[in-house]
């Protein structure tokens, strides 16, 4: 008897559009919908897609907690043997509730749950403890290689057979540490990698460590009396009604705002697009995350030359680390163009 699958997808995988219906709620469907189909190739009989549930990117990722609950209720009433997840590439919002799904299907139902991803994905950090990911491209292209390896994991996770390491398996490293038993201390083991090390001879670290980017910090502003100074923030800080439909989380771009003219972010002109931390007071005062008031006044008493007349905002809650640095470029060209000394960054 073939393993009993759900498939959980967004509404563009669906069929139901594409950013205008970001906010498609949770519904379920029998069988299978969109890349179901290539799953049910690499099953090859032995499992099958009883149900697709769906849901839209930005309805999962503004509303959380309670989607994650709605989704686990559809996914229940197909009493499946396990959850497939995506793929969701390097999709910020997808990967995000695709890891929320493996979460609550992981505690809640106690069955194997799988996705794929893009290392860089914010699903990936957030989630990898409780779901097996596997490692993918960054794009739709590698649907053809991503979907039979996790489907390869999932059959060997639904048989109960052994799960080797990521490297072997094809998965994201999950920062799971086990025991092991060794023939030799550790203190022999760390001088024998030296040794082949130093001798160019080929070894394997027992712990990676992990790699961080270095950003060396900047030479102070040394004429601040004619500096022009712009202000960009990561707090999601917009004009009320957010007009650039900023996600909440995961964004997948960021808003240009003209301040020409403006001394004072006053409620009800301005708020907070940011899903990730309580909005009263920013939504209140927007001045508290970006703060136009306090630069205007040392505007007027000469402390730099001008405010600059635009600012710059995203929300960092969730965002892809790939996403954020390709803001980052283009709105550095832009105030490079047009002359700004500094930038002051705020975030939450």
């Amino acid at each position: 008897m073939a393993y009993r699958i759900v498939h959980y997808i967004n509404q563009f995988y669906a069929g139901i559009g594409g950013e205008e219906k970001a906010d498609h709620k949770p519904e379920s469907r029998e069988g299978i919908v969109g890349p179901g189909t290539a799953f049910k190739a690499a099953f090859g009989g032995e499992a099958e897609i009883v149900g697709t549930v769906i849901c839209g990117d930005s309805c999962f990722a503004s509303n959380l907690e309670s989607t994650q609950a709605e989704v686990l209720e559809l996914i229940k009433k197909f009493n499946p043997d396990a959850v497939v997840a995506g793929p969701a590439f390097n999709a910020g919002r997808y990967g995000t509730a695709c890891g929320a799904v493996c979460e609550a299907v992981s505690k809640k139902l106690g069955i194997p749950v799988i996705s794929g991803m893009y290392p860089e994905n914010p699903g990936v950090d957030m989630y990898k403890k409780h779901a097996f990911i596997i490692e993918t491209s960054d794009s739709a292209a590698g649907m053809k290689t991503a979907v039979p390896a996790m489907v390869k994991l999932l059959l060997k996770l639904l048989k109960g057979e052994e799960i080797r390491c990521p490297e072997c398996e094809g998965y994201i490293e999950r920062g799971i540490r086990k025991n092991m038993f060794y023939d030799k201390l550790a203190s022999e083991r760390c001088v024998d990698m030296f040794v082949k090390k130093m001798n160019g001879a080929p070894f394997e670290t027992e712990y990676v460590m992990p790699v961080f980017d270095r950003v060396p910090p900047q030479p102070p502003v040394k004429d601040m009396k004619n500096a022009v100074i712009a202000l960009v923030t990561s707090g999601g800080i917009c004009p009320q009604g957010n007009p650039d439909h900023i996600e909440a989380s995961s964004a997948s771009k960021y808003g240009e705002y003209d301040i020409t003219g403006i001394d004072d972010l006053v409620k009800g002109k301005f708020c907070t697009a940011h899903g990730g931390y309580d909005a009263t007071y920013a939504d209140n005062d927007a001045d508290c995350v970006l703060p136009v008031d306090v630069l205007r006044e040392m505007e007027k008493e000469g402390v730099f030359k001008k405010l600059h007349n635009k600012y710059y905002a995203t929300v960092g809650n969730g965002t892809a680390v790939a996403s954020a640095k390709r803001f980052a470029s283009e709105i550095i060209e832009k105030l490079v163009n047009d002359g700004v000394t500094a930038v002051i960054l705020t975030s939450t």
